[in-house]
């Protein structure tokens, strides 16, 4: 990326090859911002090309490489360009900011590979792990070249020793290595759909990336939400819309006074560096005294007998797997106010403001004999421009509308638009390939004019008017989520109401439960995860309040890694989350065996419905028993309450008999191969915790996601995690 720093004005800015033999830049005012410096009369000529490998070639008449993309990468290396001394990838700023990052990946005066953080305050190295020497990091220092590769096969081989091999190693596919934004080196494979995957990555836990979060804060994961940033206690934010500035403390230097101080511990965290000394062998006591002793000790890190005092709490990292912890040094009078900060995933206060950046230069003079003809040629120009309108307008204004312009908007082949009645009809050749039945309306299979095959559903014919319909599509075409069907257009034309949807290649998860070679133990519990995740993002995540009402496994759909899709939550029931307290539904929805006894007896419907149907769509692909025989759609009317499928298994749990035996007597006998018994478990205490008839003793489906990827190593003992028939 030629001048990343400084962005040429991008509306009047040109890029030209010059006879010479210059590659230049120009910005909108003609200043030469950027060039190859290549040009020189003596040549002839030249070409500019753009190889297969992804490198662009300046060439000179006799095939000589006058300059080449290679030679100044940015923040990405491809395979067979190489990386030296004079070419460090530097990352971008942020994910929309493509200047100069903080992150760097280059080769040090030790020839060693290194990644590094080099902020506005301070700069240092975490990977490889700074606290190795080289040999213990499988390094060597020895070779002075300087030089590494990624192959076209996905192998990776650095002149200190360093080397590894892709995920998919072996298959020829375009890949990238690439230091992300986030401070982490990754290798990137392309799929045959175009999407770029991760098929490896140097840092495995990603708060160990230094510089994400300032002075005085620490860095949590998780898996779900990403990384976020705390306070320490006794500390609090400087900035609430940048972490990156950390946090400031409540308190006045110790130095500076002569409070009274005491220590308070936050366990399984780390500060890496700036120490004031390593004293081994000390106990916690004579820790303790060695700060308190020092005016400038702000705590200590005390782990193995060791004892680290801290002078900055920099790189700040919470994890369970870290040993030991901090102690803060904070002022004993207001102690009681310091308490630990609740470890949780955080978000920013993002004001969500659009800045547009200036796009202003000076403009060199003209006269004002040009200034006139250019008028002059404008308004001839003008006048001709009406004399075509007003013939177009006698000519065509009786020809019918075309194509798939309607009211004026015409979105691009790609994104959330407005489809017409007679497009679809087309796409779906007459209605005449269903799919599947969903709530309200049939599915059929259609290929859209830019060739992406959907599913377009047809919805039965309602009382909805077009204002209150078009307003509801509107907010779920703007639902994204890995765990949600993608919808990208809809129809409102006359009577007809159609959504279109991504055509999802394994059909349901209940088409798929027959299937035991398929839709394996392992999948059933992913499958269940990323449902949890779906349901999840509707009720808590989104602006607006989104229920199901009719989970079950005709409505989970699954693309073809059986990655799950929660379908047809479209048009369910969208509240604003100031309305929550006002749960109020006309009729009954769902299907029979997955309702909520709140649909029976008529109390308030809040999202612990759809907890409940979530509830006993796990039963159901534990046992492979459905909860009624039969899927019947209920739109009002009587509703009787089925409990035979809860009630069976809560007695097969309740009977007293070892984990392994009730377990094996209500998985589904269909599928074969090895299972985790825990995991078993897992499923079927969340799904009769999901099932509990008083809807507040169910979890919240976030709280869900979190017990199924919960792992409680000291309640069961190895031979309980051991593998079932």
């Amino acid at each position: 990326m030629a001048n990343r720093d400084e962005p040429v004005n991008g509306r009047s800015s040109e890029l030209s090859l010059r006879e010479d033999g210059d590659l230049v830049l120009i910005d909108a005012g003609g200043t030469v911002v950027w060039s190859t410096s290549t040009g020189s009369s003596l040549r002839s000529s030249v070409n500019l090309q753009l190889l297969n490998k992804g490198n662009l070639v300046l060439r000179d008449d006799k095939h000589a490489t006058l300059w080449q993309s290679f030679d100044s990468p940015t923040d990405t290396l491809l395979p067979g360009q190489k990386l030296t001394p004079n070419t460090p990838l530097i990352s971008s700023r942020s994910e929309n900011n493509f200047s100069s990052g903080y992150y760097k990946l280059y080769f040090d005066n030790d020839n060693l590979l290194h990644l590094l953080f080099s902020g506005p305050k301070i700069t240092s190295v975490y990977w490889p792990d700074p606290w190795l020497n080289s040999w213990e990091a499988e390094r060597t220092t020895y070779n002075d070249s300087r030089v590494a590769t990624l192959d076209p096969y996905g192998s990776f081989v650095s002149s200190d020793n360093l080397t590894f091999l892709t995920a998919d190693y072996g298959a020829k596919i375009k890949r990238r290595l690439t230091v992300d934004h986030d401070g982490n080196l990754r290798v990137y494979s392309q799929s045959d759909g175009g999407e770029w995957m991760v098929s490896w990555q140097a840092k495995s836990d990603p708060c160990t990336v230094h510089g994400i979060c300032g002075p005085n804060s620490l860095c949590t994961y998780h898996p779900s939400e990403g990384r976020s940033c705390i306070c320490a206690p006794g500390y609090e934010w400087e900035n609430l819309y940048d972490w990156t500035q950390g946090c400031k403390p409540k308190f006045n230097s110790f130095c500076d006074s002569k409070v009274e101080t005491e220590f308070v511990e936050l366990p399984h965290s780390d500060f890496y560096g700036y120490d004031k000394g390593f004293f081994p062998g000390y106990t916690l006591e004579m820790c303790k005294n060695l700060c308190l002793d020092s005016c400038d000790c702000l705590g200590f890190q005390y782990k193995f007998s060791n004892c680290y005092p801290k002078l900055l709490f920099l790189n700040g990292h919470y994890s369970p797997s870290v040993a030991g912890g901090i102690h803060f040094k904070l002022p004993k009078f207001n102690l009681s106010s310091y308490h630990i900060p609740k470890i949780e995933h955080a978000t920013l206060h993002c004001t969500a403001r659009e800045i547009m950046l200036p796009r202003t230069y000076l403009k060199r003079q003209e006269s004002w004999a040009v200034k006139i003809l250019l008028i002059f040629a404008g308004a001839l120009a003008g006048m001709e421009a009406v004399v075509v309108l007003m013939v177009w307008f006698f000519l065509y204004r009786t020809r019918p509308e075309k194509g798939g312009a309607h009211n004026g908007y015409h979105a691009g082949p790609t994104g959330f638009r407005q489809f017409t009645y007679d497009e679809l009809k087309k796409a779906t050749q007459n209605f005449s390939q269903e799919i599947g039945r969903g709530s309200g309306g049939i599915v059929y299979k259609a290929v859209l004019s830019d060739c992406r095959v959907a599913a377009v559903k047809r919805l039965d014919e309602a009382n909805q008017g077009e204002n209150e319909f078009l307003a509801e599509v509107s907010t779920i075409g703007n639902l994204h989520h890995m765990n949600l069907i993608d919808m990208w257009g809809y129809c409102a034309e006359g009577k007809h109401r159609l959504l279109i949807y991504e055509l999802m290649e394994r059909g349901s998860l209940a088409e798929n439960m027959p299937s035991p070679t398929e839709l394996d133990w392992s999948k059933r519990f992913e499958i269940a995860v990323g449902s949890a995740r779906g349901l999840a993002y509707l009720h808590e995540e989104c602006l607006e309040w989104v229920l199901h009402c009719d989970v079950k496994p005709q409505n989970i759909l699954l693309d073809s890694t059986y990655r799950p899709k929660v379908a047809d939550f479209g048009l369910s029931k969208i509240r604003k989350r100031e309305g929550l307290k006002n749960s109020s539904f006309s009729k009954i929805r769902g299907t029979r065996g997955y309702m909520a006894p709140e649909w029976i007896y008529n109390f308030p419907i809040t999202s612990k419905v759809d907890v409940y149907s979530y509830g006993i769509v796990l039963l159901e692909m534990v046992t492979g028993r459905s909860p009624t025989g039969e899927h019947d759609k209920i739109e009002g009317g009587d509703v009787q309450e089925n409990t035979i499928l809860t009630s069976w298994v809560r007695e097969k749990k309740g009977l007293g008999v070892p984990m392994r035996t009730w377990i094996e007597e209500i998985v589904d006998p269909r599928v074969g191969g090895e299972y985790d018994i825990r995991k078993v478990e897992v499923l079927v205490a969340v799904a009769l915790k999901c099932v509990e008839e008083d809807r507040d003793a169910r979890p919240t489906m976030s709280q869900v996601v979190e017990m199924l990827l919960r792992e409680d190593e000291d309640e069961h003992s190895e031979n309980d995690r051991s593998l079932g028939p």
